[in-house]
């Protein structure tokens, strides 16, 4: 399907190409659920791609576009240079693309995990901060505090003959600084070069021939270079004395004067009054990330982890036989039970011998290992015994997570907990790297500044350096600031460079690699970006959209999947696809600059104009009458507020970016209702006081996260309603005559599934020079079982055909069988209808995931008694999907649940019965309640920044239009 002809879009002309295009054209587009269709859009414009949830957006952007980009990049390479590039690409199901540019996308799913990655880190703000501070960073004394100094050979010279001039003084080369060790060598050393006395911890020595020291005691050791009478006569003396000196003390020497005061000198840094010296600092003095900058103690991570004995052993009066000792349960029959059973048995102790009967030692070691050699029975070894010794079962945990942590698990870290390391206090650095500081701040200091508080540092900072540090450190403070306020401008302005990459959302992360992008400052590149408004406040929005136009402006274009009113009013061209989602979208619906699409058919189009909208309801909902309490919440920017949450209702919490929603909901209320209603072992933050627990007897959190990160996972297996379906082939009477299990219907264990493809379904075609190639599988073509199975039939479809059944045919598929009926009934509801029972996980969007995990809780009986979390659960939904989850989500709240949703769509705010508004702004400047209330009532409050455009949006003309009277619902 073609779109109409392209209008002019402003005096502005597009920028054409080197063969005159002016324009993307993509024709002939089949990914995934495409239609064949054709679609044009200008080049050098800001274009939105929209469409409802799975209508073929991310198909035609990412899988289409950006794949085409990527292909042709990687073709430009030599054939030989290919093969070592492991993300060879197959070219995408479409005939041609014409007028592409090089393509680069901003994702949400890029954010990395490791710990070692911060803001600071991938902005490269952090790294020219290394740089500024290992060029003009002045150093400080960890021992006195005064301020080290460096000299020349020269520096010293003089400063000894202006003032020790007519003294007699003795110079010394250290050689030996807190040491252990006789140095037996050295002293042989020493002698041959032609010296004859040393001072050895302070006493004046003549040496000997196989003179040496105690090992085990630390020593200081230097090396007597000269004694001499400081006259300007014989300068030459001193000149070379003091050239020695430093050689043979490797840069630090060291002046007795008459009185024995010591005065140390160094061509480093040195203090002169204790003589510590540093080195020479370096960009890795201040890396976390390197040996020569990070703490040694947490290994620059900022924290450790250590143990819970109290998690490890919860009850006491249990033996370890009857499972003491929680991680490894009840005694069975595998080695490390025998190992302790031979190692109690040495103590006269058993293993039914209750835990606190154990003598404190005892605990202990069993607690943290003995190296005492254990003889243990072992029938199936020549010797027919074993010689070990006990690990304790902290070490043992720590294997075990160490290789849990190998397979992507972490099964084990419910048994250990994370604290502020106690060397560095989370600054992650050496203590040396701290003591370097510009303008009395150190680079761990200033990675704790948000945004906005560096800005202002960093513009004041200038007239505090002298002329030398202003001439080194000009052009890298020009880059500081322009990559810190390329944050700014995104609305960045409350993160900090220490902040993990791994704890931002998907939209934080995406806004700084927009950032980053627009720093690099280049032109005639197509970007395509993934709803880079998640996680972003309203007032926050043009922000990010005048950073968008910023990037087009440079001269590029810039493709954007977004559902964001504001975006697409602003944005140059409009695209939407669908009609419906998965089958029934895949093709372009309307097209346009936003003045002539506005006037065209479509769901997007209606709800840009009003025509259609989400009523707000006539009635708020009164709850239960009872309320959960959490009081003193301090952690992180919480200023000690109290948390009150009205039971029964739908609740919003909103705010500005970083204004503290995620750190009072996410970890601090929901570890807190985890440990008390599942014996959870997860550590909320800081609080003082909860009450109303006791009207909970569930919580259920459902963000975003991928349902599964293998094409194995699928919503069935999800959801668990493939086990049931499995079961049900069981009971035909084709599996009952050939003894069929349930496993034999899984595709991940051997039996029924095809052993060719390991019942995956394709096969991987290595082409060396070409990227690998999936192709069906040849023995069952594609259908992951073997030939058997699939003659066991129900109403004529295989197992097979029951995972590619989409959602809204296995409905009517499974009418009369409830176990399984209502589960993809519940996937129907939240409007996932059109995805398949096993369509791979890794191709749902976060937004379905999302529903997948809210359909599992929904198809689960509740007692009227659950609170739900829900983080901004609207990502990646249309106008009208927001409706469908609306509708979901207030069947859940009249049954009496209680509803909590973090959010910035005002369509969803609007709709709930009470609001806590977090803020008034972001970072340091957040952490405080703002409103509570009705939104009706939130929307007159003075200051707060949610009620300024919640106040727009429930009073326009068509706000109350079509209302739905909603009654109170009888408990």
């Amino acid at each position: 399907m073609s779109t109409q002809t392209l209008p002019t879009l402003s005096a502005k002309p597009a920028i054409q190409d080197l063969y005159g295009h002016d324009q993307v054209e993509v024709l002939g587009a089949r990914e995934h659920n495409l239609k064949n269709i054709d679609v044009t859009f200008p080049r050098n414009k800001l274009v939105v791609i929209t469409g409802v949830s799975g209508s073929g957006k991310s198909s035609l952007a990412f899988d289409t576009i950006y794949a085409e980009g990527q292909r042709r990049y990687m073709e430009s390479f030599a054939a030989y240079a290919r093969t070592f590039l492991s993300n060879n690409l197959e070219r995408p199901d479409v005939d041609k693309i014409n007028g592409l540019s090089p393509v680069i996308a901003i994702e949400q799913k890029t954010t990395s995990r490791n710990p070692r990655s911060t803001v600071g880190t991938v902005t490269e703000i952090y790294d020219y901060m290394r740089l500024l501070f290992a060029r003009i960073a002045e150093a400080y004394s960890y021992q006195s505090g005064q301020k080290m100094i460096s000299q020349t050979d020269g520096q010293i010279q003089e400063y000894i003959l202006s003032t020790f001039a007519g003294k007699s003084i003795t110079l010394l080369a250290p050689v030996v600084k807190g040491r252990k060790g006789h140095y037996r060598e050295l002293f042989k050393q020493i002698i041959r070069m032609g010296f004859r006395k040393v001072k050895v911890d302070g006493k004046l020595q003549d040496l000997v021939d196989k003179m040496q020291v105690d090992r085990h005691k630390t020593h200081d050791i230097e090396i007597v270079i000269d004694r001499l009478l400081v006259d300007k006569q014989d300068e030459q003396r001193l000149r070379d004395s003091v050239r020695t000196t430093l050689q043979h003390g490797k840069g630090m020497a060291i002046l007795q004067d008459p009185s024995g005061q010591l005065h140390h000198f160094s061509k480093a840094l040195v203090d002169p009054a204790t003589g510590l010296s540093y080195e020479d600092p370096a960009p890795n003095t201040f890396s976390f990330n390197s040996p020569y900058g990070a703490c040694p103690t947490c290994d620059g991570l900022g924290t450790i982890t250590s143990a819970n004995i109290d998690a490890i052993i919860p009850n006491k009066a249990l033996s370890i036989q009857q499972g003491g000792i929680a991680p490894l349960g009840p005694k069975a029959d595998t080695w490390i039970f025998k190992k302790i059973a031979a190692w109690l048995k040495k103590y006269q102790l058993h293993m039914t011998t209750p835990i606190q009967d154990f003598p404190q030692p005892v605990l202990q070691m069993l607690l943290y290992g003995d190296k005492t050699t254990l003889a243990i029975d072992a029938p199936e070894t020549p010797e027919r015994v074993y010689h070990t010794t006990l690990e304790g079962i902290v070490d043992f945990l720590a294997k075990q997570q160490s290789r849990a942590l190998d397979r992507g698990l972490s099964t084990y870290e419910a048994f250990s907990h994370t604290e502020v390391c106690p060397e560095c206090q989370g600054a992650r650095l050496k203590r040396t790297s701290l003591c370097f500081k510009i303008a009395d701040k150190n680079i761990a200091q200033l990675a704790t500044m948000d945004m906005q508080q560096l800005a202002d540092w960093f513009s004041q900072l200038p007239p505090q350096l002298n002329k030398k540090q202003q001439l080194i450190g000009t052009e890298l403070l020009k880059e500081i600031n322009k990559r810190i306020h390329f944050l700014l401008d995104v609305g960045l302005h409350y993160l900090q460079l220490d902040r993990p990459l791994r704890t931002l959302s998907g939209g934080e992360a995406q806004r700084i690699r927009l950032a980053t992008q627009i720093g690099t400052q280049l032109v005639g590149v197509l970007y395509i970006l993934d709803e880079p408004s998640i996680g972003l406040h309203q007032r926050d929005n043009m922000q990010l959209i005048k950073a968008l136009q910023d990037l087009r402006d440079l001269g590029n274009s810039v493709v954007v999947v977004e559902h964001d009113k504001d975006m697409m009013l602003q944005a140059d061209y409009i695209l939407d696809i669908g009609p419906g989602a998965g089958k029934h979208g895949g093709q372009v619906v309307a097209a346009g600059p936003p003045k002539n699409f506005i006037a065209q058919q479509s769901f997007t189009a209606d709800f840009l104009t009003d025509k259609r909208h989400i009523a707000i309801p006539t009635h708020r909902r009164p709850g239960n009458g009872h309320s959960l309490i959490i009081s003193g919440c301090t952690g992180y920017n919480l200023k000690n507020i109290t948390l009150t949450l009205p039971l029964g209702k739908m609740i919003g919490v909103t705010g500005v970016s970083g204004s503290g929603k995620s750190t009072l909901i996410h970890q601090t209320l929901f570890p807190i209702l985890q440990k008390h209603l599942y014996k959870s072992h997860a550590m909320p933050l800081p609080y003082q006081t909860v009450v109303g627990l006791e009207h909970l007897d569930k919580v259920i959190e459902i963000d975003q996260t991928p349902i599964g990160r293998t094409p194995r996972s699928n919503p069935a297996t999800y959801t668990g309603v493939f086990t049931n379906i499995r079961k049900l082939f069981t009971l035909l009477p084709e599996a009952k005559i050939r003894g069929y299990q349930p496993g034999k219907f899984s595709f991940n264990v051997k039996g029924g599934r095809c052993e060719t493809c390991q019942g995956a379904g394709i096969k991987l075609i290595e082409m060396d020079f070409l990227p690998s190639v999936q192709v069906p599988c040849e023995t069952c073509q594609g259908k992951r079982y073997s030939r058997q199975l699939l003659e066991v039939q129900y109403k004529g479809k295989s197992i097979a055909d029951v995972l590619d059944m989409t959602v809204s045919n296995a409905v009517e598929f499974f009418a009369k069988y409830p176990s399984i009926c209502s589960v993809v009934q519940t996937l129907d509801q939240v409007g996932l209808g059109y995805i398949t029972l096993g369509q791979h996980a890794t191709t749902l969007s976060g937004g379905e995931a999302q529903r997948v995990k809210l359909a599992t809780e929904l198809a689960k009986k509740d007692t009227g008694q659950t609170l739900y979390i829900l983080d901004e659960p609207t990502t990646g939904l249309h106008f009208q999907d927001i409706q469908h989850l609306l509708d979901v989500l207030n069947k859940l709240v009249e049954k009496g649940n209680t509803v909590l949703i973090v959010e910035h769509n005002l369509d969803i705010i609007k709709v709930v019965d009470h609001i806590i508004d977090i803020g008034p702004e972001g970072g340091a400047q957040g952490g405080q309640l703002v409103a509570v209330g009705t939104p009706e009532e939130v929307a007159q409050h003075p200051h707060s920044h949610t009620a300024r455009f919640l106040h727009d949006v429930m009073n326009t003309p068509s706000a109350y239009q079509h209302k739905k009277t909603r009654k109170p619902q009888p408990r």
